[in-house]
C-alpha cells in the first residue's frame, strides 16, 4: 500500500456518534470537555499527551503526535448518540458514579444538552437489560435505514462536516460467522427476514459504514469481524476497527506475557477473576454475554506466547478468566491475577496481580484517539481494517488469515510506524547500528 499523497485537512465539526451512552460515553464526553476548559487533563490519551521520535535518536525531534498528524482538536468535537433510557448524557454520567461532583457541576450545562435517539435494541441479545427508549419497525432493514436517517440528520443539524460512530454500547450474546455475514447481499436479505444472526451492533455498523462513517467497535461483539461489513467499507472507502476495549486485566496480560516470552520464562497457569459492578458487569452475568467476552479475553496469551513454536514453555498452560457482578463495586473493577510461571530447570515461581481500576476512567482516553486516529485515516483515504489500531483493542481486527499481534509493544512500534509513514518519515527499526560505525 503506497503511502498517502496527500492528508486532507480537518477542516470543520467532527461528529462523534456514540451507541451506547452509559458510563464510557459519558465519561468520555465529560473529559473531552473539562480538557477544552483546562479543568481536567487528558491523562491515557496517546493523541493529546503522547510524543513520537523522528529520525536518529541524536536527532533529538519528538514532537507531540497532535502536532505532528494533522488530527482534528478537541475543541472540534460535537457528540451524540442513541441509548435504551431517555437520561440525558448529564443524567446518565450521575447514575454511572464515575465522576465526582466537581467534574459533573462543571460540565453539567454541557452534558445537559446531550439527549440520547432512540436506540435498536433487542433482549434477545443483551438479555439482562431493557429500556423503553427503543425503535420500532417491522424488520431490521428498517431499524438500519432509520439509523441512517438518524446519521444524516445528525450532520445536518449539528453542521457537523465529517463524522464517526464508535460502539459503546453493551456485550451482545455469542455469535458466530454465518453465511448471512458473507456478503452485502446477503446481509441486507437477513435482515430483511430478521435473522437471529443480524445483531443490533451490525446495523449500527452498516448504517455506519453505508453512509460513508468510519466505524469503531469497543465491544467483544461480532459487528464489524465479518466479511459483509468488510467488503462495504472497502467498497465506501471506510475506515473500521475493533474490537473490545483493552482497558484493565487484558491490557495487563498484554504487558507481562510479552515480559516472559523474551526472557523464554514458562508459564503453566493464568488464572484470572474479575469484581465489577455497573452495567457491563450486570450484563455480563448472563452466560451468553460472559461466552463473547470471554473468547475475546481468552485469545492473547495464545497469540502472544506461540505455543507452537515453544510447546516446553506454554504447550500446556492452564488459562483461566471469570467475571463476577458484584454491585458495591460500581465501576471500580477489580482484576485479580495469580500466574504461575517456571524458570532455570524448571522450578516454580508465582505472581499475584491485583489491579483496582476505574473501568471508564481506562477506557474514555481510548475512546478519544480511536475517533480521533479513525478521522485521520478517512482523510487519509485509507479504507477497510485499520490494523495499525489494535493497540486499543483486546482482540484486534485483521485480514483473513492473519494472526493478530496481541503484544502491546509491537502494537505500539506498529501505531507509530504507521504515522511516520503516513508523514513521509523515516520508520524507526530500533536496529542501532549507525551509532557504533
Amino acid at each position: 500500500m503506497e503511502k498517502p499523497a496527500k492528508i486532507a485537512p480537518a477542516k470543520g465539526k467532527l461528529g462523534i456518534l456514540l451507541p451506547g451512552m452509559g458510563a464510557v460515553s459519558t465519561t468520555f464526553m465529560a473529559g473531552v470537555e473539562l480538557i477544552r476548559r483546562n479543568k481536567a487533563c487528558p491523562v491515557g490519551s496517546l493523541t493529546q499527551m503522547g510524543t513520537i521520535r523522528l529520525g536518529k535518536r541524536t536527532d533529538g525531534r519528538s514532537p507531540l503526535i497532535k502536532k505532528f498528524i494533522p488530527l482534528a482538536d478537541t475543541k472540534d468535537l460535537v457528540f451524540g448518540g442513541w441509548d435504551i433510557f431517555k437520561d440525558n448524557a448529564y443524567q446518565a454520567a450521575a447514575k454511572a458514579g464515575v465522576l465526582n461532583h466537581e467534574h459533573l457541576v462543571h460540565v453539567k450545562t454541557f452534558l445537559s444538552g446531550i439527549q440520547p435517539m432512540k436506540a435498536v435494541f433487542d433482549r434477545e441479545y443483551v438479555k439482562r437489560l431493557d429500556g423503553p427508549h427503543v425503535k420500532k419497525a417491522k424488520n431490521k432493514y428498517e431499524l438500519a435505514l432509520h439509523i441512517k436517517e438518524d446519521i444524516a440528520n445528525f450532520k445536518k443539524t449539528r453542521k457537523v462536516s465529517r463524522l464517526v460512530t464508535c460502539w459503546c454500547g453493551s456485550t451482545e450474546v455469542f455469535i458466530k460467522p454465518e453465511e448471512a455475514h458473507s456478503t452485502p447481499e446477503k446481509f441486507v436479505e437477513a435482515m430483511k427476514n430478521n435473522h437471529p444472526a443480524i445483531a443490533p451492533s451490525m446495523l449500527y455498523a452498516w448504517a455506519s459504514v453505508t453512509s460513508g462513517v468510519p466505524f469503531a467497535n469497543g465491544a467483544p461483539n461480532l459487528t464489524v469481524d465479518i466479511q459483509a461489513i468488510q467488503e462495504l467499507a472497502h467498497d465506501n472507502n471506510v475506515a473500521v476497527c475493533g474490537k473490545d476495549f483493552k482497558t484493565g486485566q487484558t491490557l495487563m496480560k498484554t504487558i507481562l506475557a510479552p515480559g516472559f516470552k523474551a526472557r523464554m520464562l514458562g508459564l503453566e497457569g493464568w488464572y484470572s477473576t474479575n469484581i465489577l459492578g455497573n452495567r457491563d458487569g450486570e450484563v455480563l452475568d448472563d452466560p451468553g454475554s460472559f461466552k463473547t467476552k470471554e473468547e475475546s479475553k481468552l485469545g492473547a496469551l495464545e497469540y502472544i506466547l506461540q505455543p507452537q513454536l515453544y510447546p516446553a514453555l506454554y504447550g500446556k498452560i492452564h488459562h483461566k478468566v471469570r467475571i463476577n457482578y458484584y454491585p458495591p463495586r460500581g465501576d471500580n473493577k477489580e482484576g485479580w491475577d495469580n500466574i504461575d510461571i517456571f524458570g532455570w530447570l524448571g522450578y516454580p515461581m508465582q505472581i499475584k496481580v491485583d489491579f483496582l481500576c476505574r473501568d471508564s476512567i481506562l477506557a474514555a482516553p481510548i475512546v478519544l484517539d480511536l475517533v480521533l486516529f479513525l478521522d485521520l485515516a478517512q482523510r487519509a483515504g485509507m479504507r477497510g481494517i485499520q490494523e495499525w489500531l489494535s493497540f486499543y483493542f483486546k482482540s484486534p481486527m485483521t485480514a483473513p488469515g492473519l494472526y493478530p499481534e496481541h503484544d502491546l509493544f509491537i502494537q505500539s512500534m506498529k501505531l507509530k510506524n504507521t504515522l511516520r509513514w503516513m508523514m513521509g518519515e523515516d520508520l524507526i527499526t530500533h536496529l542501532g547500528q549507525e551509532y557504533y560505525d
